[in-house]
Parts: C-alpha cells; sequence; structure tokens
C-alpha cells in the first residue's frame, strides 16, 4: 500500500545552475532560492564564508558572491567554473544546510545525507564529498575552448546536448562528451552574427518581429525566437514558448542564420541567465507590474535588475536601447556600463535633448514624424499616422514598439531608409504580427485581437481601439492565467471596467489554468466587474476562447466594437480563421455564424 506520509519540507528551492550572465552577475555560477527560514544578515554571511572557503578547497577561483534578502526569503548565487556547475549547486546546498544547522533552524526539514550529499554536520567530510563530485565533473578541455574564444572574440553556447562556437552561418557545434582541442580548431573559420535582445513587460514579440523584418529588409537571412516559436525568415521552424535561453540557443545554431533577433523573458533570465556573450544592442521596451512572487522578484526596482541584465552583455560597440518614458529605466540607467540609447513618445523630452547633446542616440516623434538620431545625424523615418502600426497613431504602446526598433535597427548597422521602408509597410497584412493588434471590419463590426496580458496591456489596446469613442457598444472578452495572483486578476478586470464595456465574456485559457479550478479565474473577475458597476446580467462565462468569441460576436449590432484579447496558441488560429470566414462570407451582424 502506497505510504501516506507527507515529505519533509526542504529549506531551499530552485537550486540551479547559471549558464551564462544573470541578474546577480556577468557569468556562469549557480543560485538559490530559499524556503520556510527567516532569513537574516549573520545567515547570509555564514552562508557566503562557506561558499568562500569551499572555493579555496576546490581550488576555485575568486569571484562574485552575491546575497538578495527579499520578501520571500532570499537568493544566493555565486561565480563558479563553466565545468564544474552541478558541483557548484551542490557547494550552493551544503553552505546553506550547514549555515542554517550551526543556527539551529534546521529542525522539520529534511536531512540531507552523506554519501549523496556533502554533510551539513561534518565539514571535513563535506569537503571530501565536494572535492569528489568536483574532480568528476571537471572538464580542462572545456576550460581551454572557453578561454580560447574569449581571446578569439567568439561565442560560446552550453547546453546539456551540445558545445557550439560561433554562431548562425559562422558555428560549428560538438557533443558535450567528444569536445575538440582548443589548439586544432580553425578559428579563423567561425563567426558571430549581428544580434539583438529583445526584453520588457509589453511589446516584445511585436519588437522581435519588427526588428526582424528590418534585418530581412537589409538583406540578412534572419533567425528570431519569440513566445510563438522559432523562426527563420518568414518560415516557422518550431512552435511554443521559446523566449529562453533554449529558443536563443536553437536559433544561434541554426547553420542558415545570418542575424539573430532574440526574446528574452524574464524567467529564462532567472532560471538559467543569458544563453550569448555578447549582442550589437538590446532593447527594454518597458516595465510594469506582472508575474511577481518567483524569484524573489517581487516589486518593479527587482523587474528592472532582472530585465537589464541584458545590458551585460551589450558590447563595447554596442547599444542599449531604453524607454525614457519608463521612470523605473531611467532611476536604473546610471548604473549601466554601456552606451545608451533612448527613445520616447515626444523627441522634444528633457533626457531626449540633453543625451544628443552629449551625441547619444535617439529615437522620438517630433510634429508627427518619427525622427531617429544616430551618430549625429538626424533622419526623418515617416509620418507615425501612415505607419500600420500605429493604427493611425491609436496605438501608443506599438508607437513606443517602432521607436524602440528603430533604434535598435540602426545599432545593428541597418541603414535609415531600410528602416523607414520598413515602417511604412509592416503590419497592413494580418500575417507581418499575428495576434499582435489585429483589425477585421465585419460589416460594421470593428474586431480587434490582440495578446494583451495584463492591465497595462489592457488599457493600451482598449485605448488603439477606440472604445470610448466608437459610434455603437463595447464588448470585450476577458480571461487571465491562473498564475497571477488574486488582486492582479482584480487589477485586470478594474482596467475593464474603466472602459464601461457593455458585454464581457469571461473565459479560461486552455494550459493556462495552473493549478486553478475551471472558472476559478473567471470568478474573481466576475465579482471585481461587479464591485466596478456592471451588470451581472452583462455577463456571461465561456470555458472555450473560440466558444466565447463565438457568443461575443452573436451579441454584436452595427456599430460595435469588439475586443478579444487572445492568449491560447490553438486558439488564435481558430479565431483568426473564423474571423477570415467571416469577411470571405459577407456575414452580417445577427446572422448565424458558420459552424466551427
Amino acid at each position: 500500500m502506497p505510504s501516506t506520509v507527507e515529505p519533509s519540507p526542504t529549506p531551499f528551492t530552485d537550486s540551479r545552475r547559471l549558464l551564462g550572465a544573470n541578474p546577480y552577475f556577468g557569468g556562469v555560477g549557480a543560485a538559490l532560492e530559499t524556503e520556510g527560514i527567516a532569513v537574516d544578515a549573520a545567515l547570509l554571511d555564514a552562508w557566503s564564508a562557506r561558499i568562500a572557503k569551499a572555493r579555496v578547497v576546490l581550488g576555485w577561483p575568486d569571484a562574485a558572491i552575491v546575497a538578495l534578502n527579499h520578501a520571500s526569503g532570499a537568493t544566493l548565487a555565486f561565480a563558479a567554473p563553466l565545468d564544474r556547475l552541478f558541483a557548484a549547486t551542490d557547494v550552493n546546498e551544503w553552505a546553506w544546510l550547514a549555515s542554517i544547522a550551526e543556527a539551529r533552524l534546521d529542525s522539520g526539514f529534511a536531512r540531507f545525507n552523506a554519501p549523496a550529499y556533502a554533510a551539513a554536520w561534518d565539514e571535513e567530510l563535506a569537503m571530501t564529498t565536494l572535492r569528489a563530485l568536483a574532480a568528476c565533473e571537471a572538464k580542462p578541455e572545456l576550460i581551454a575552448l572557453e578561454r580560447a574564444a574569449q581571446m578569439h572574440r567568439i561565442a560560446l553556447l552550453l547546453d546539456d546536448d551540445a558545445l557550439t562556437l560561433g554562431e548562425g552561418n559562422g558555428a560549428q557545434s560538438w557533443p558535450p562528451d567528444a569536445l575538440p582541442d582548443a589548439a586544432a580548431i580553425d578559428w579563423s573559420a567561425l563567426h558571430d552574427v549581428p544580434l539583438a535582445l529583445v526584453t520588457g513587460t509589453n511589446g516584445k514579440t511585436t519588437t522581435v518581429r519588427l526588428l526582424a523584418a528590418m534585418a530581412r529588409a537589409h538583406g540578412w537571412r534572419t533567425g528570431y525566437s519569440c513566445t510563438d516559436g522559432l523562426f527563420v525568415d518568414t518560415a516557422q521552424i518550431a512552435a511554443g514558448d521559446y523566449s529562453g535561453p533554449a529558443g536563443a540557443r536553437a536559433v544561434l545554431r541554426h547553420p542558415g542564420v545570418q542575424a539573430a533577433i532574440l526574446e528574452t523573458a524574464r524567467g529564462g533570465i532567472l532560471r538559467r541567465g543569458l544563453a550569448m556573450q555578447r549582442a550589437l544592442t538590446a532593447v527594454v521596451t518597458n516595465l510594469s507590474a506582472d508575474h511577481y512572487g518567483a524569484y524573489g522578484v517581487h516589486d518593479l526596482d527587482a523587474l528592472a535588475r532582472v530585465k537589464l541584465t541584458v545590458a551585460r552583455v551589450v558590447d563595447r560597440d554596442g547599444l542599449l536601447v531604453l524607454n525614457a518614458d519608463d521612470a523605473s529605466l531611467r532611476a536604473h540607467a546610471d548604473g549601466l556600463d554601456c552606451a545608451i540609447g533612448w527613445f520616447a513618445f515626444d523627441d522634444r523630452a528633457a533626457l531626449l535633448e540633453a543625451h544628443r547633446a552629449q551625441g547619444g542616440a535617439t529615437c522620438g516623434v517630433r510634429d508627427g514624424h518619427v525622427r531617429l538620431v544616430f551618430t549625429g545625424i538626424v533622419h526623418d523615418l515617416g509620418l507615425i499616422d501612415t505607419m500600420p502600426l500605429s493604427a493611425r497613431g491609436r496605438a501608443r504602446y506599438n508607437i513606443a514598439n517602432i521607436l524602440a526598433a528603430s533604434l535598435g535597427a540602426a545599432a545593428l548597422g541597418i541603414a535609415p531608409a531600410t528602416i523607414a521602408a520598413v515602417l511604412a509597410q509592416f503590419g497592413a497584412a494580418h500575417a507581418d504580427n499575428p495576434g499582435r493588434l489585429q483589425h477585421w471590419p465585419l460589416a460594421g463590426v470593428d474586431v480587434w485581437l490582440d495578446y494583451a496580458h495584463n492591465p497595462d496591456g489592457l488599457r493600451g489596446l482598449l485605448q488603439a481601439a477606440g472604445v470610448l469613442h466608437g459610434r455603437g457598444r463595447f464588448g470585450l472578452l476577458l480571461g487571465q492565467a491562473g498564475d497571477r495572483s488574486d488582486a492582479d486578476i482584480r487589477a485586470l478586470a478594474a482596467i475593464a471596467a474603466a472602459f464601461r464595456p457593455a458585454r464581457v465574456v469571461l473565459k479560461d485559457i486552455a494550459g493556462m489554468l495552473r493549478g486553478r479550478a475551471s472558472g476559478e479565474v473567471a470568478a474573481i473577475l466576475r465579482e471585481a466587474l461587479l464591485a466596478h458597476g456592471l451588470a451581472a446580467d452583462a455577463m456571461e462565462f465561456c470555458s472555450d476562447e473560440l466558444a466565447a468569441t463565438r457568443a461575443l460576436i452573436a451579441w454584436a449590432q452595427a456599430g460595435d466594437t469588439l475586443v478579444l484579447p487572445i492568449h491560447g496558441k490553438p486558439a488564435r488560429g481558430q479565431v483568426a480563421s473564423l474571423l477570415d470566414r467571416l469577411v470571405a462570407g459577407d456575414w452580417h451582424p445577427q446572422q448565424p455564424l458558420p459552424s466551427d
């Protein structure tokens, strides 16, 4: 009969390797998240001292040791040799377990027994175990390759599947257990490719797609990764969320890629660090409250530190592109050690004026035109209201994406005339930016589809759709992923209510319930909407996103505006297909809808 005894809790979670630059330091190492213990300065000092002592015993170089106390515990991280990262996680766990044992805070937690684990109760025995673990993992040939790659300024990409030197069409890969001799490599046959990173809270995927279109127009065969998958030029080579380091490595290992544009999400930065050592440009679109609570990120200040990890890999001749309209980014800019390009809606903003006076790069809107200043030269990129992505100038968040991408493209070496030509047409076709601010006119009903997934994103979408200035009623599809807090879900409902919808269809998001029951998120949204004055009979619930869309379209009348934040990838394709069929079939409001 299976045991019903609950396992003892552990005093840490997410003990992990860091395979690249991360929020704590610029190289590789290990990190651990404490759990269930009140962490004070004395405890952190004890952990840090043990890390330092273990390094001496193991012969590892002195490097960064970082302890970050936060609302849910502490993050404990330290730099370690590239070829001994598994051993580094063992060192980290031992140093923490021994520190809490010394402080007599370990009662009630699981006991980690030797020889599988370094003994928290016997330092001499622990060092014997850690020496053995480090010796088993050591690969001197990997360290030699790392040093040679640094000397030749060639990228090194490493994971459990392969070691790769160079990027794209200048790369070569080997299995981890069959590494070459560094002296035998023809380093002249290897090279990196122009590379851009895009991070932030909202607008990442649109900015990636826009930058990729500019790179293609420049003549490069361009690979890009984003939350929708992996792409080479316009061909999708994999579907799914590839906004982490695994997606970046897949693009950078593709033999046909001549330039790479990589979406870089918060989770991947925290879990594994960045995949690359250098980038010509990195863009941070904006920062807003989202995904709080994991890995010690509880506020905008912590989120800014995570997102600005990308600054660690901006090359010496590269450019970090930041949003001057974002107070958090302005506040963190002073401590960054790389060239910055600022963008803002108002090209005459004081920060942009001052930055240009010092020879810096900027991009903003002046007299209705996008104005790029790069290497001291002013370029008019065109009238913002005529750029399809701007939705006639209403989509302020897309205008910000246009400004950010323009600076990033200039940093990649793309000519301003090419940038302007792409801006003049990108977004006119649904295929340019699927799932982001797509518009279907249906016989007097305006339908907008987007990915808006947090309060700021939803506000921007509703402003772009012009729902407060429409002729008729406003209908909204509303849902949220289950891993958001109840407070975050209510904040989304508050934004929706502020735009006075006449109808709200609440939904589940397939694959994103994340531990909640079907209808649970919708119930929180409904309660919040009622509190903000929405009538109970103005709401209904559909568990399926396509069914919810059909219900809202069936309700619509001529003159109405429907806004559809669709989050599931299969549902997005189904909804777009339905809307295409309605347009092709000359459907009119109140007519029956075609079968699924």
